[in-house]
């Protein structure tokens, strides 16, 4: 797909994601939509993947594993409109009895979801495993993990790391949605997190640097990274985003990491975001 054709999936997929909020009170836009862009080039252009014969094994395929679940919504929508499951589907997210709780699930068999996550700091881990799996059944696909910058606060985050690197792990590409933001303020406030590119590379990770919102850059990055992947080392993105990308309101605060529009703000983000695919 072309930088415009996938910049017109995003819009929906933004669509999709104030209006599954907005429906039940609660959720989490914020982050959903400043990884907008980046979970739609990956999914549309970038990975090796069968929708339409999913299972949880993977075999042959790349996977992704997202470990900040909170931002659930945004990953749901990207799945649907990809054909994993059906797009009216989405108007179940967080409902009673749904596949599509709040944080991502496996124990109702959602199409797409290969582990539970939202406990922020383990989805890396989890990764890993996969990673050493593909290596050892000669399957040479990718593993790829999405992080929040907030949730690099957890110390587990930092010995996965230690571990790629020590064992070479280089099947990986892993995400950090860098945004500044976390639920109670900005990631300066909360725990500031100093130099994170030099922090990986001490890691002894291969760190590269992107803007989430420009859809060349991330093909870009993401198809160099890929061919860079079996040079022993795992790879690091630093993906700098705007927290509520694309609703002017909702943009660069932390305000609207958690809290679901009312009404009228729903009427007002819709009104700056292109129906592009139709809503479900």
């Amino acid at each position: 797909m072309t930088s415009s054709e996938l910049s017109k999936v995003a819009s929906q997929v933004r669509r999709d994601i104030v209006r599954m909020v907005h429906a039940v009170s609660s959720g989490h836009p914020g982050g959903s939509l400043g990884c907008t862009d980046f979970l739609v080039n990956l999914y549309f252009k970038q990975m090796n993947i069968n929708p339409s014969k999913w299972d949880m094994d993977g075999k042959n395929e790349d996977l992704f594993f997202l470990s900040n679940g909170h931002i659930s919504p945004v990953w749901y929508s990207v799945l649907a409109r990809k054909g994993y499951f059906q797009v009216s589907e989405l108007a179940t997210f967080r409902k009673i009895n749904t596949r599509l709780q709040g944080h991502p699930a496996t124990e109702e068999g959602l199409e797409g979801i290969r582990v539970a996550s939202g406990s922020l700091g383990q989805g890396l881990s989890v990764a890993l495993g996969a990673a050493e799996s593909k290596k050892l059944n000669g399957d040479n696909s990718i593993i790829y993990t999405l992080h929040g910058d907030g949730e690099l606060q957890e110390g587990q985050v930092w010995e996965a790391a230690m571990y790629a690197a020590a064992n070479k792990i280089d099947n990986v590409i892993s995400t950090v949605d860098y945004n500044g933001q976390q639920i109670d303020g900005s990631l300066e406030q909360v725990l500031a997190m100093g130099d994170l590119r030099a922090k990986w590379e001490a890691f002894g990770w291969d760190v590269r640097e992107m803007d989430g919102h420009k859809m060349d850059e991330i093909s870009s990055t993401l198809e160099k990274a890929k061919a860079d992947c079996g040079n022993g080392k795992p790879i690091m993105l630093i993906m700098t985003t705007s927290m509520g990308k694309g609703v002017d309101f909702m943009e660069g605060t932390h305000k609207w990491h958690g809290i679901a529009p009312n009404d009228e703000q729903l009427a007002e983000a819709l009104g700056q975001l292109e129906e592009t695919l139709g809503d479900y």
